[in-house]
Formats: structure tokens, C-alpha cells, sequence
């Protein structure tokens, strides 16, 4: 089951287990149940830490893990190979007493949650959002005996996935009733089955001493922000609703200056261990509501908190542009996905649609003709947007049409899924129909800015935040970067440059301004 290379990396890890655990296996006679049962027996020969034993759970196959003599409550239904691989090391490693770098905070949290916690969470294996849910989750049940979690292979379980009408994953169950669906983060999770978290969260944040320089976002422009802004030794801290923004929804990334290739995930991992190592406070599962100025730019939270701090940086980036049409948000994950790295495989053998014709369009129309049996891609304009290359290698595939000058009207489905949707002809006004059982939208991004309309930060028509050379907005101490300004161009490497500039036309205030006389300014200061 596992290469040279893999063998070697876990050899490694499971080194750092301290107390034996137990991998139960329970199968069938299946050829799946034959290849977990193989991968659990090379496991448990590479530590003398690690006991084989046969399991009795519900789902076959199944890999449950456990400190010796206690039951299981981590469990892997189907294989956890390519992107849950690290899901399943981690698990090796918090089952045998090996510490989680999770903030301390956060860890009592768990052990102190009450009542009974059963999640299921529905996977597949190429989806790069799925882990990280994964891996919460199987923290948590490590922590705390009221909680289990199983993994859920949905290609193994078709019948599972068939019968709770799953069509787009991560997709999390709670004691048998739906949770969550898609990128959730463990904080996420803990906000909503810890009643009175979110209070004391924001109790705790509006204490805190105002800041020096606050970057609101925590994708590449609002990391590279808070590094530039830390290294002048000023108090910095990120503000935002997830690290790593829009780029933990992307997959193949070949265009990072002297990194051929590199994933989304990975390069926010990357920038989140970089700004930790200059004491950046991250305060993350947070949304800004507003943005005044008084003595301080003051960042109201919508949970209550607010933020103060000398100067601000916007970095709240961008997200993926709707269709707006009748039927999306009624069949959004019931057909309607954005993700064709993640819930593509959901879709093998049936006939789906790529709406947008840019590099993202054509890029997951290539991913999916591998999958399905036909992709339908409809453009808005007369030409396509992506790259020469992309289309020549999109126009090869057999199963692959592409349709110009097609306006998305409608997406039309039975009450629980997708089963087509309509588009105008824009050449002709005609209105035709196409069945699918799948609509991936790839149309571009809108900025995340909806909360900066109506205050003294001057926007566009298109409701991006207006610059000038060194990043300033129109209120005083008051920066903006990335995705969500008028740069023209929208390109990870971009935004880390514009961060960096923001950054340092921020210092560029803050040193000719003189600090508020506050009483907490002088406890900064001090």
C-alpha cells in the first residue's frame, strides 16, 4: 500500500507516539477491505507501539484507532489515502499521546464540552477542503470521551451517500442530523455546539489593548502585511474569518515565482507558520462589520467585539462570483458545487456543466472530462478568457463541448437535486435546455467589501476599495491590499506585494502621526 517515500515519512512520525494505541480493522470480502486491512498491517509492523486487532464496526471497511484498552471513537470508513493520508498520521500520533499544536485554549475547551457528540463527516479523497474537517473532528474525539467521528469514503458508501442525497463534501452529520457542509474550521466547530464561546470570545477581544497595525483578511496580501508590519516591531495582529482566504480553495498553483509547483493548502500552511514566528495575534472565525475612525480606526466585529488600533489594513480579498439566477442557492451542494477538485468524484459517470470560460473554467472543465461522462462549458462572451494552452488541451478531450455566447437563466432540478439548467442563446435569444446532474460555476470573483459601503472608504461601482501608490484608502491610517482593491491584476504574488506595500505605507503613517493619548495608549507605549 505505501511507497518508499511514504514508508519513510511515517516511520518518522510514529516515532513520536508515546503510549501504545490499537488500530482495529473490520472488513468484508471486498478488494477494498483486502487493501485496508494491507495498509493497517504495514502501520502496525513499523512500531512496537501499534496493536492489530479485528473491529466490529457498522461500516465495512473500517479503520478505528484508540489508546490501548480503551474503545475506539476516531474511525475511517474506506481508506484514508491521498489527501486524508495526513488525517490518518495525525490521528496515529494524538491517539499515542503526542501533543496538538492547537492553541491551548482551544484544547480545554474541547475536554470541557458536555453532552453527547456523534459526527459523521462524508469525504472523498481528492478533496483538499475535507482534511482539515477531518482533522477536527478526530482531535476533538481524541480529547473527549463524549465525542466519536467517522470518516466516510462517499465513493465506498454509495448507498449512504445516494440515500442523505450528498452531492458536495466535506458534508458533516451531528448525532444523525446535518451540520455543516464544506471548509469548516475546528474553532467553526466549536462555536456552534459550545453554546456561550462566541460571548466570551468577544468579551475577550474587546479588552484587548489597541494595536499598532490591524490587518483585517489573512490571505497572501493580509500575511504579507502583517510580516512587513511585524518586523518594524510595532504590536500587529489579523483579524479574519479563515488564514489562508481564497487560496484554501485552490488547488494547482504553477505560476509562484521560483516554486514550480505548489497547492493551495500548502502555501497557507506556509504563510501562517510564517507570520507565528514574529508574534503576529491571529484572531481568525471573525467577520468585520464595520470600520470607523475616532481617536483609533475602530473594527467592529460581528460577534459583538470590537478592535481598536492606530492604522488598519483591508485584506478581505475576494470570493467566487454567484450565477444569480433562480435555482442556484435552492441546489447549492445538492448539484450546484464551485469545487471540482472536491466534490467532482460525486459526479463520475454523469453528465454535468462548467459555467465560465476563464482559466478556472477550462481548467476544471480538463479535471472533471476525466470523471464524468460529458462536460457542457457555457461562456457569456463570443471567445473564451483562459489560456491558448488550456483551451487547445480542453478542445481535444471527446467528451468536452463548449458553447459561446450562452447567458445562464435557470437551474432547474426535481425538489432534492440538479437535473439541468437553461441558458440563452445570446446570438439568436433562444432558450434551450440542457440535463445535467451537475453545475460547476467558475464566473470570476466579486470583492468582499459588502461592509465598507456606506462609511468614509471610498469605493468603486464594482465595490473595490480605491488605492493609491502606498495603499492608502481615503480615511487617514486606513491601507488596503489585494484582491478586494483596484489593483488590476488578481494574482496571489500580486497581493503579497500589495500586502508588503500596505504594510510599510501604514509605518509610513504611523510615524508621522502622533499616537492617541488614551490611557491604553500610554499603557502601549510603556
Amino acid at each position: 500500500m505505501l511507497d518508499t517515500n511514504l514508508k519513510q515519512q511515517l516511520n518518522t512520525y510514529l516515532q513520536y507516539i508515546v503510549n501504545p494505541i490499537e488500530i482495529s480493522v473490520t472488513g468484508n470480502e471486498s478488494d477494498k477491505s483486502a487493501e485496508l486491512l494491507a495498509l493497517a498491517e504495514e502501520i502496525s509492523g513499523m512500531s512496537p507501539k501499534i496493536t492489530l486487532t479485528t473491529g466490529h464496526a457498522a461500516r465495512k471497511p473500517s479503520m478505528s484507532i484508540a489508546p490501548q484498552g480503551q474503545a475506539p471513537r476516531v474511525h475511517f470508513a474506506g481508506i484514508p489515502m491521498g489527501h486524508e493520508f495526513t488525517s490518518l498520521v495525525l490521528a496515529l500520533l494524538q491517539s499515542g499521546g503526542h501533543p496538538s499544536k492547537a492553541d491551548p485554549a482551544v484544547l480545554e475547551q474541547i475536554k470541557n464540552l458536555k453532552g453527547e457528540f456523534h459526527f459523521e463527516t462524508y469525504i472523498s479523497l481528492s478533496c483538499h477542503n475535507c482534511p482539515d474537517v477531518v482533522q477536527a473532528l478526530n482531535l476533538m474525539a481524541t480529547l473527549n470521551p463524549n465525542i466519536t467521528h467517522v470518516m466516510i469514503d462517499g465513493a465506498l458508501f454509495q448507498d449512504e451517500v445516494n440515500e442523505r442525497q450528498i452531492m458536495a463534501v466535506p458534508n458533516v452529520y451531528l448525532n444523525g442530523q446535518p451540520f455543516s457542509h464544506g471548509r469548516t474550521t475546528l474553532e467553526e466547530i466549536l462555536a456552534k455546539v459550545d453554546s456561550g464561546a462566541s460571548e466570551r470570545k468577544a468579551a475577550e477581544l474587546s479588552e484587548r489593548a489597541p494595536y499598532d497595525v490591524l490587518v483585517v483578511g489573512g490571505g497572501p496580501a493580509g500575511a504579507s502585511a502583517a510580516i512587513y508590519a511585524a518586523r518594524k516591531g510595532i504590536r500587529t495582529a489579523i483579524v479574519a474569518e479563515r488564514f489562508g482566504g481564497q487560496v484554501m480553495d485552490t488547488m494547482g498553483i504553477e505560476n509562484f515565482i521560483s516554486v514550480p509547483y505548489t497547492e493551495g493548502p500548502k502555501l497557507a500552511a506556509s504563510l501562517e507558520q510564517h507570520v507565528k514566528q514574529y508574534g503576529v495575534d491571529i484572531i481568525t472565525e471573525q467577520r468585520v462589520a464595520t470600520v470607523t475612525k475616532g481617536d483609533y480606526v475602530e473594527v467592529a466585529l460581528n460577534s459583538g467585539a470590537t478592535l481598536k488600533s492606530r492604522s488598519v489594513i483591508l485584506a478581505t480579498g475576494a470570493r467566487w462570483r454567484d450565477l444569480n439566477v433562480p435555482g442556484e442557492v435552492e441546489y447549492r451542494t445538492k448539484g450546484v458545487a464551485y469545487c471540482p477538485h472536491c466534490d467532482g468524484p460525486f459526479f463520475k459517470g454523469k453528465r454535468v456543466a462548467v459555467v465560465g470560460g476563464g482559466n478556472s473554467g477550462i481548467e476544471a472543465a480538463i479535471d472533471l472530462a476525466g470523471i464524468v461522462e460529458h462536460v457542457t462549458v457555457l461562456e457569456f462572451a463570443d471567445t473564451l478568457r483562459a489560456d491558448e494552452v488550456l483551451q487547445k488541451k480542453a478542445r481535444s478531450l471527446p467528451n468536452v463541448e463548449i458553447i459561446m455566447s450562452a447567458r445562464t437563466t435557470e437551474v432547474l432540478g426535481d425538489g432534492a437535486k440538479v437535473t439541468g439548467l437553461t441558458y440563452e442563446d445570446r446570438t439568436t435569444g433562444e432558450i434551450k435546455q440542457v440535463e445535467l446532474a451537475g453545475i460547476f460555476v467558475q464566473i470570476g470573483l466579486v470583492p468582499n467589501t459588502e461592509f465598507l459601503k456606506g462609511s468614509d472608504i471610498t469605493l468603486t461601482r464594482f465595490g473595490e476599495i480605491e488605492i493609491d501608490t502606498k495603499g492608502a484608502t481615503s480615511l487617514p491610517g486606513v491601507y488596503a491590499a489585494g484582491d478586494a482593491t483596484t489593483a488590476p491584476f488578481k494574482q496571489i504574488i500580486i497581493s503579497m506585494g500589495a500586502g508588503a506595500t500596505a504594510a510599510l505605507g501604514a509605518f509610513d503613517y504611523l510615524i508621522r502621526t502622533p499616537a492617541p493619548t488614551s490611557a491604553k495608549a500610554e499603557t502601549v507605549s510603556a
